[in-house]
């Protein structure tokens, strides 16, 4: 596909501001776009919108096809008829500031089953045609997820290879019982679905019209506790009691001595063939009824995975698997009918038969600039090193905010390595770092590639406070919420004014 010249900003849905404990599909969404479309954005950059599991990462969810029903804003379902005021007077125990995932999860689980039972009663007439559209338009994966979905809750959360033999196997006479059994449940998780698809398109038509697009996001592997390995079991690497076999991750590195064991189970990939990728192909076609542009994380997965043995305590012991990521590619293209909307996650270690394949392909890589000032003249991380064919970020989520990385390497604790690296930043950009935010903000702005990104932490100046994730940290990620008076017309002004002088309006 070929990308106009434009930039566009990161900031997923929860980090909005709000009174319900976590940024939701509400009001101040639809501010946020008017504030991008203010600012001459063309990109609104998210995560994973899927239901989030442990430890509340959006890359770790219970279904590659569901959304995420904390994001449904219960000033929607008033709007819808409902809920009641009344209602959400219980908002008054969910803090404001970061997410406190715990206290908004049960809050919003309240909400929603009380509208669903209002649902039920007869309120919200007008929905009942749309829902009755929406079963059809989720029919693909709707009917597996909301079983599982049950299930779990019948299960207190427990991983679906520990629940009762019949319904871990999927026996045809229990799952029939389990949707008897559970009928209420079932259909109650279809409606919370609903609802998440009904708020998100709708914000997603309203920034179209706007003039600006969403990039989301789509890890290469799912969860093993998931609906997709739970209904799929056969196109994974698992054990005779379902547990996987193999896992992913990656090996050793200059980062971490004993690699990074992620834990998700591996696909197994023949029998993925035989039916021509089918599951990959209504993977992406589903997502892209919810963003115009797909981020691939850890791209480098569709030319070899690192397959590590179950049970192994390190990434160390792994081994490089190939994998058929140009089959795959071809068959989405072959069924889609068009230019894939792809932008290649190729962060890392990156072999030359990666590059090969995102050339072959036309997806752009990706560029960070938080990663360029090692010393290497010819870092392809430094600007005048970019191609046309890359997105450059200040930042990614999983970077701390551009003045929080310029603090620890400017601080009497920072090491000769990070005091270099400021030293080469501060030279290579030409600045004092007054205002280092917006000097990186104007570096990949003003450089060759397509597209530019930057944190919405990074436009607004914060520090290493508004990070939101640190790799291989299990607790405090993901928390991070802007304020409602933080987007102001004067910082839209000035966001609009570089991006018209480097020509990506």
């Amino acid at each position: 596909m070929k990308f106009k010249r434009s930039s566009g900003v990161l900031l997923h849905p929860t980090s909005l501001p709000g009174r319900y404990g976590i940024g939701d599909l509400g009001g101040e969404a639809y501010k946020f776009v008017d504030w991008l479309a203010s600012a001459g954005q063309r990109y609104w950059q998210i995560m994973p919108l899927g239901p989030t599991g442990y430890g509340d990462s959006p890359y770790s969810s219970f279904s590659a096809f569901a959304g995420n029903t904390n994001l449904v804003s219960p000033d929607e379902m008033l709007k819808d008829d409902l809920l009641d005021e009344a209602d959400l007077a219980g908002a008054g125990g969910v803090p404001a500031g970061r997410v406190d995932y715990g206290k908004a999860i049960e809050f919003k689980r309240g909400l929603l089953e009380r509208a669903f039972r209002n649902f039920k009663s007869g309120r919200g007439g007008g929905l009942r045609e749309d829902y009755g559209g929406f079963l059809d338009f989720a029919k693909l994966w709707l009917e597996d997820y909301a079983l599982f979905a049950a299930l779990r809750d019948e299960n207190a959360d427990a991983s679906w290879h520990e629940w009762v033999p019949g319904l871990a196997k999927r026996e045809p006479g229990a799952l029939a019982e389990a949707r008897r059994d559970f009928a209420e449940s079932v259909e109650a998780h279809k409606f919370y679905q609903y609802l998440f698809f009904r708020q998100w398109l709708k914000l997603k038509k309203y920034a179209y019209e706007r003039g600006v697009g969403v990039v989301g996001d789509m890890p290469i592997f799912v969860a093993h506790n998931s609906a997709d390995v739970w209904a799929r079991p056969r196109l994974f690497k698992l054990d005779g009691a379902g547990a996987p076999a193999v896992v992913a991750g990656v090996p050793p590195d200059a980062f971490s001595e004993t690699g990074q064991l992620w834990g998700n189970p591996i696909y197994d990939w023949e029998r993925m063939r035989e039916d021509g990728f089918g599951w990959w192909v209504d993977r992406v076609r589903e997502t892209l009824k919810l963003v115009d542009v797909v981020r691939l994380d850890h791209f480098r997965g569709f030319a070899a995975a690192w397959e590590v043995p179950a049970g192994h305590a390190t990434a160390e012991r792994g081994r490089w698997v190939e994998t058929p990521g140009r089959d795959i590619f071809n068959a989405m293209r072959a069924a889609m009918g068009q230019e894939l909307p792809i932008v290649a996650e190729d962060l890392g270690t990156i072999t030359p038969d990666v590059h090969r394949l995102r050339d072959e392909f036309g997806f752009p890589g990706m560029r960070v600039l938080q990663f360029a000032f090692g010393g290497d003249p010819h870092d392809t991380h430094l600007p005048h090193e970019y191609t046309r064919a890359s997105f450059a970020y200040t930042g990614t989520h999983d970077n701390d905010t551009v003045v929080g990385w310029f603090a620890a390497r400017s601080n009497e604790g920072a090491g000769a390595g990070e005091r270099r690296e400021r030293e080469n930043c501060l030279k290579y950009l030409g600045t004092e770092g007054e205002e280092i935010n917006w000097d990186f903000i104007r570096a990949v702005q003003m450089s060759v590639a397509v597209v530019s990104v930057a944190q919405l932490q990074d436009v607004l100046g914060l520090g290493s406070e508004a990070r939101m994730n640190v790799p291989a940290s299990a607790e405090g990620n993901w928390g991070w919420r802007f304020e409602a008076g933080d987007l102001t017309e004067e910082l839209a002004a000035r966001l609009k004014g570089m991006t018209a002088l480097y020509g990506r309006l």
